[in-house]
């Protein structure tokens, strides 16, 4: 093979495609692990927090702490990286960084992040998992309602 500037171009043309597709996926899958602030979010369980029973709430909400029972939302649940949620979950967006054990039910979409542990059964019209992230459970996707 002859190096060429014609060359050099073609494999610069080749790799920036390559990145543009990469960063279109990245934000096509709108996984907002690095931008969402607490700010953010209407309620924030806090890391000393360990709560028992069934949350239902409607804005988005963070959970730092440990969660046992039951969570319904219309809304976004986040579970930050070092919450632990031994919980079904029924949610409109459900994003988890930390530990969950518990069936997950999302209307839109469940994001599992690199730092994401997850054991149990996924139902979604979309799910997208983190290359690294551990899922133990049976994955279903549905047609959007």
């Amino acid at each position: 093979m002859v190096i060429s500037q014609e060359n050099n171009n073609l494999v610069f043309a080749y790799y920036s495609l390559i990145y543009y597709i990469m960063l279109k996926s990245r934000i096509m899958t709108e996984i907002y692990n690095d931008f969402l602030e607490d700010a953010d979010f209407d309620t924030i369980l806090s890391p000393d927090i360990d709560f028992t029973g069934t949350l239902r709430f409607e804005k988005p909400f963070l959970i730092r702490g440990k969660v046992s029972g039951e969570i319904n939302s219309t809304g976004l649940l986040v579970i930050d990286e070092n919450a632990v949620v031994n919980a079904n979950i029924h949610a409109l967006r459900v994003l988890i960084r930390g530990q969950v054990k518990g069936d997950v039910t999302a209307i839109e979409k469940v994001e599992v992040t690199v730092n994401g542990k997850l054991s149990g059964n996924v139902t979604s019209p979309e799910i997208y998992m983190e290359t690294g992230c551990v899922f133990n459970g049976r994955c279903t996707m549905v047609g959007k309602n």
